[in-house]
């Protein structure tokens, strides 16, 4: 398993889909998954997805500047995204930044 491939199929898919249909997310996240957004820990697939599905905007689109990646110990991998946030409407995009520690069981989803 390449970690870089497998980083770039999820942000790919990721953020396509958060693009396009936020909801759509819920599969990639588990019971015990947990989001921090700005200071609140969120916990749960349904709570994560009501989440982000509550962003005070309906279409944007994520420019991704870096993927970095490694494995983590555990089989999984250890994700690193940066890049840019354009909502619509607005003219200047904002820069974002997200950790991710993907589970080896999850990523087998991806190959």
């Amino acid at each position: 398993m390449d970690p870089d491939a497998v980083a770039k199929a999820f942000v790919d898919h990721y953020y396509s889909t958060f693009d396009a249909n936020r909801a759509g997310l819920a599969n990639l996240y588990q019971e015990g998954s947990m989001l921090t957004f700005e200071g609140q820990k969120i916990q749960g697939s349904q709570s994560i997805v009501a989440k982000l599905t509550s962003l005070p905007f309906q279409q944007c689109k994520h420019n991704i500047t870096t993927v970095d990646c490694q494995p983590s110990g555990a089989g999984g991998v250890l994700v690193f995204v940066s890049g840019t946030l354009q909502l619509a409407g607005e003219q200047h995009a904002l820069k974002f930044s997200q950790v991710a520690l993907f589970a080896s069981f999850i990523l087998f989803c991806f190959l």
